[in-house]
């Protein structure tokens, strides 16, 4: 089945890898890049089955105008992939105030801003799959993360109050969450000067590792926009998608020590309301 998408951020990793799969097999895609000359051997290969739009998604006006024109260009969009962001990477101390802003300006109000954008178009096809790109950090938290991680529980968050608000207009939702993949990621980090206190604290072992190498990358980008492809053929979707053995297991993990730190708390939780 022919399918209509949009993608922001196409221009590498799993935003390109999904391009360029969907375009293969014979699907419409708009796609976003900051630089339009990142798909211009797509543009110049597929011609009108690629729509390319310009766009900084940390720019709250472009985003409105380019979902409008991508709609208006394709006539109906089924799969909306808000895909766009980077990371940073500092200790919380490290970062300056316009990387923090520049950070939250993209990964998370970018994407709200996106998914805000699409929502009446899709309302009014009465059908639409979103796939939020997340991360396994929009569940756990690594040291020297903490803006990122902070952008990506905040996604999390919109997208389980808004997928509820919009499950009866035929739209869903699912985040995908990846875990160390080897795409460009780490090259693309706006990283912060390091201080000297820090260096023998998780966060000075933490730039250690990525420097060294030690840090390991087991994520199959190939693999993961398979199953982002499988997802989307699901009559029921997920509302999450983990990616990768790492991501599974530190997400368990995660998730069973805060269960148990809720249970041990079961009894001061409950005599917090009115006898």
């Amino acid at each position: 089945m022919q399918r209509n998408w949009l993608i922001t951020g196409t221009s590498s990793g799993l935003g390109r890898i999904l391009t360029e799969k969907l375009l293969a097999r014979g699907d419409r895609v708009a796609a976003t890049v900051r630089n339009p000359d990142a798909l211009a051997g797509l543009a110049a290969r597929y011609g009108e089955q690629l729509w390319v739009g310009t766009l900084d998604i940390a720019d709250t006006d472009a985003v409105y105008d380019v979902v409008e024109r991508a709609f208006t260009a394709l006539g109906k969009i089924d799969v909306v992939v808000s895909n766009a962001g980077y990371g940073l990477f500092g200790a919380a101390e490290e970062v300056s105030q316009a990387q923090i802003r520049r950070q939250i300006d993209t990964n998370l109000l970018g994407s709200i801003h996106l998914i805000r954008a699409a929502l009446p178009y899709l309302r009014r096809q009465g059908s639409g799959r979103v796939l939020q790109v997340a991360s396994e950090g929009g569940q756990i938290a690594y040291p020297n993360f903490s803006i990122y991680h902070a952008t990506k529980w905040g996604i999390e968050g919109f997208v389980e109050a808004v997928a509820q608000e919009v499950a009866p207009l035929g739209i869903a939702f699912t985040l995908v969450e990846p875990g160390p993949t080897r795409t460009n990621f780490a090259g693309g980090l706006d990283g912060a000067e390091p201080m000297p206190a820090y260096a023998n604290t998780p966060s000075g072992a933490m730039r250690q590792a990525l420097a060294s190498g030690a840090f390991e990358l087991k994520g199959d980008p190939d693999r993961m926009t398979d199953a982002m492809l499988d997802c989307v053929e699901l009559e029921a979707p997920p509302r999450r998608l983990t990616l990768g053995a790492g991501a599974y297991a530190s997400i368990r993990t995660a998730l069973q020590s805060r269960l148990d730190a809720l249970e041990a708390q079961r009894d001061i939780a409950c005599n917090a309301d009115f006898a």
